[in-house]
């Protein structure tokens, strides 16, 4: 790969996450090109500079480095591998760099189709929400070859705070991932629980939040989170559905290990129940409002109960 093919990078999913990743590549004077389905983040990339297009294959015609920020393993191996998909587009020595959480086995599947080709595999997936992702300053979680890292470090220096280097095995970096996610879907379950239940003993549900975040029980969800509780505010940031998707692996995985997941299932069980009630594209903190909704409790931008 030559340096301008390493300079030239395609994003593919452009979502909060994605977009934020796209704009740090071009404020570190990066080429970048970018595919999705929605419009208005196209046309948010070319107004940043960046060249917008519909499908994977066109966005990564150029490119030396492909970044895969979609949702979950199926939809990386269709941008991928898919009718227009970005593989059959990219040349030998490029390389993937793949962000969506998934198991370990379906990052080493992709990984070896990848090799296939000729087209490096970095498992990478990433932490830090959509504000970091916007400032640059994300944690990435990342295993994969020597050369699989080289190729794809302009990105990984533009894009991350942090890159933790977790060896040559293709899936080691999922596996982490998984761990986090374990974390954060509880943690944020449980911040919702504890607002909520703040609020049914008639507290001042703002003072509580002051006095917990300098409190040994604080989280970074919590202190995250609940202030979207607070505003009334349930724009998705990290969406109610990207948590049973992700614990559902945990899940699965656990019932694979033979593990017990006592916690992180009760947690997945509350974004279960707060996706049927019709809240699965709202907020992660919205899992607060379902509680609200069964105790029969009014917290911000809820309609008042009879």
């Amino acid at each position: 790969m030559n340096r301008s093919e390493a300079e030239n990078i395609a994003v593919i999913g452009l979502g909060s996450m994605g977009l934020g990743m796209a704009r740090s590549l071009l404020r570190a004077g990066l080429d970048v090109s970018g595919c999705d389905i929605n419009a208005a983040a196209l046309e948010s990339l070319g107004a940043r500079g960046g060249q917008p297009f519909t499908t994977p294959a066109q966005a990564c015609g150029k490119a030396g480095i492909v970044v895969v920020v979609v949702v979950n393993a199926v939809q990386t191996e269709s941008v991928l591998f898919g009718v227009n998909g970005a593989v059959a587009a990219m040349k030998p020595g490029s390389v993937i760099i793949s962000s969506a959480t998934m198991t370990p086995a379906d990052a080493k599947d992709l990984a070896a189709r990848a090799a296939e080709r000729g087209i490096h595999y970095l498992d990478a997936p990433i932490s830090g929400g959509a504000a970091k992702a916007d400032e640059g300053k994300l944690t990435v979680m990342a295993s994969g070859s020597p050369d699989a890292f080289a190729a794809a470090r302009p990105a990984l220096d533009a894009m991350a705070a942090t890159v933790y280097e977790l060896g040559d095995a293709v899936g080691v970096g999922s596996s982490f991932k998984i761990v986090n996610q374990l974390l954060a879907g509880i943690h944020i379950a449980a911040a919702c629980e504890a607002i909520t239940f703040a609020k049914s003993l008639d507290l001042d549900i703002a003072r509580v939040f002051e006095v917990i975040t300098k409190s040994a029980g604080n989280s970074w969800m919590f202190e995250n989170r609940v202030p979207h509780v607070l505003a009334g505010d349930y724009t998705p940031r990290s969406a109610v559905s990207i948590f049973t998707k992700d614990l559902g692996i945990v899940s699965d995985l656990g019932r694979k290990q033979k593990f017990p997941l006592p916690i992180a299932s009760a947690a997945l069980q509350l974004f279960v129940m707060t996706e049927a009630a019709g809240m699965g594209g709202d907020d992660d903190a919205s899992v607060a409002r379902f509680l609200a909704g069964i105790a029969g409790l009014d917290l911000p931008g809820m309609e008042a109960h009879d």
